[in-house]
């Protein structure tokens, strides 16, 4: 392969391939890591008989992005900031550049750790010390005034003998380092976290400022924790409905699909027969307004919900606008970036006729969870794993401003560790604090309303939920 033949294979280069280096000797790439369509491909390779991460830069700023690589990564290891160790960097034969890095055969992402290992609660002790290991290497990287402009857990490897700080394109170099920019990187860093970790960033903070010997203004904190809070949930959200790394997404004139792309293969098996797998499925509901089922989808236990159109009028009043279905899935990948438990939306199909909206199904994640209502005893406060998950439920939403819209107890699922929150088609972030407060008042009688006012449950959860205005 050379850098125009890999640019044309887009985000599919083959498994495994060779490229001729400038000097002439041949780079053997394994298997690929990560594909950015027509600009770069990173993997794990051979070069020399020696196993490396391999970075192949084949879009026309090759040179240029291949040299900010080099140089952050060396900026990295000459301040002593722990990185794989840069090993060596050319040109293609035919066009293009690459480098090569240490390839650290134990290494995950702190992504990957905390995926695999995080409590469901937040603020653990085995959680809390992952986390103030990263801020702690970040306030190393400020001390020796470099600043990263791409601050995400993916780009932390963890070895079982230390954190390093990867990406060195992101890196930059500054005679001083100003709040502003230090405030910047740790809004970044924040902003990756479930929101239900707010009340421990603190501890967070102490870990960067001991590494720093400094710290932001709070002032200048707030502002930029907010900015990149706001930014990243924009950039989530808009994600969510177009092609990129994350999802695949297809518009047609007559149909719309976006489908999580890690899950494409087994959502590819029913994604185009919807209406027959719902026949063949477990069926859960069948309503005027939406019919649910269980479904297997290659092997992934998935529910499918299908918003159908209950008369003319109904259908011509939902053409214009976006579908329930599209609703949902936005909410829920909103809550899951929040870090509040909800299944993982997987698909949205809708039909289209060109800019008009038809009918639409929402393919979701099967939760094995037992709803609220069956669950608990109403003479009895909530055993102290649910009353814990409940409080932080609860907590989290209402200080993002969230409202359910129907929050009865069958909408709310115990899975053993979590409270899984599902039907999200009224669900609402709110933009003032008075529109919220009127409508967590709706959500908080709704759910009280599921056991009696004298109940020793409906005491508990009346003194424990956040309080507001009482709704009649």
């Amino acid at each position: 392969m050379d850098a125009a033949s890999l640019r044309a294979a887009g985000r599919q280069p083959p498994a495994a391939f060779r490229v001729q280096l400038a000097d002439g000797r041949s780079l053997h790439m394994l298997r690929t890591l990560r594909v950015l369509p027509g600009r770069r491909i990173v993997g794990q390779a051979l070069l020399d008989g020696k196993l490396v991460l391999a970075k192949l830069f084949v879009d026309k700023h090759s040179a240029r992005n291949q040299t900010r690589e080099w140089q952050g990564i060396t900026r990295l290891a000459t301040a002593g900031i722990p990185t794989p160790a840069p090993l060596f960097h050319a040109g293609l034969a035919n066009g293009g550049h690459m480098l090569a890095i240490d390839y650290l055969t134990n290494a995950e992402t702190l992504l990957e750790v905390w995926r695999r290992t995080a409590s469901p609660l937040p603020g653990a002790p085995r959680d809390l010390a992952l986390l103030q290991s990263a801020f702690a290497l970040l306030g190393k990287l400020h001390h020796a005034r470099l600043s990263h402009d791409d601050l995400h857990l993916g780009n932390f490897l963890q070895t079982p003998d230390a954190l390093l700080l990867i990406d060195g394109d992101a890196v930059r170099q500054h005679a001083t380092l100003e709040d502003k920019t230090a405030a910047r990187d740790l809004g970044m860093l924040f902003a990756q976290l479930p929101r239900s970790w707010k009340p421990h960033f603190p501890d967070l903070l102490n870990a960067y400022a001991t590494a720093a010997g400094r710290q932001p203004e709070r002032a200048v904190l707030d502002r930029a924790m907010d900015s990149e809070a706001r930014w990243r949930l924009r950039d989530y959200l808009d994600k969510c409905g177009r092609d990129c790394t994350l999802f695949r997404v297809r518009k047609r004139f007559r149909r719309f699909e976006a489908v999580w792309r890690a899950q494409s293969e087994d959502i590819d098996t029913v994604i185009n027969t919807l209406d027959q797998a719902i026949d063949n499925g477990q069926l859960l509901k069948r309503g005027n307004t939406c019919t649910v089922a269980s479904v297997d989808a290659g092997g992934l236990a998935v529910v499918i919900k299908r918003y159908n159109r209950k008369s003319l009028g109904h259908a011509l009043s939902r053409l214009w606008r976006p579908s329930r279905g599209w609703h949902s899935w936005r909410e829920g990948h909103r809550l899951r970036l929040f870090g509040i438990p909800t299944p993982a939306p997987l698909a949205i199909v809708e039909e289209r006729w060109g800019p008009l909206r038809g009918r639409a199904w929402l393919i979701n994640a099967r939760c094995t969870g037992t709803d609220l209502l069956s669950l608990l005893d109403a003479d009895l406060p909530p055993p102290p794993p649910i009353a814990a998950a409940l409080q932080t439920l609860f907590s989290t939403l209402h200080r993002e401003h969230i409202s359910h819209g129907d929050l009865k107890a069958t909408n709310l699922l115990w899975d053993g560790e979590q409270i899984q929150v599902i039907d999200l088609d009224a669900m609402k972030q709110h933009r003032s604090a008075s529109s919220h407060a009127q409508a967590w008042a709706r959500d908080r009688a709704r759910l009280l309303r599921n056991w009696p006012a004298d109940s020793a449950l409906h005491d508990w959860l009346d003194r424990e939920l956040p309080a507001g205005a009482r709704h009649k």
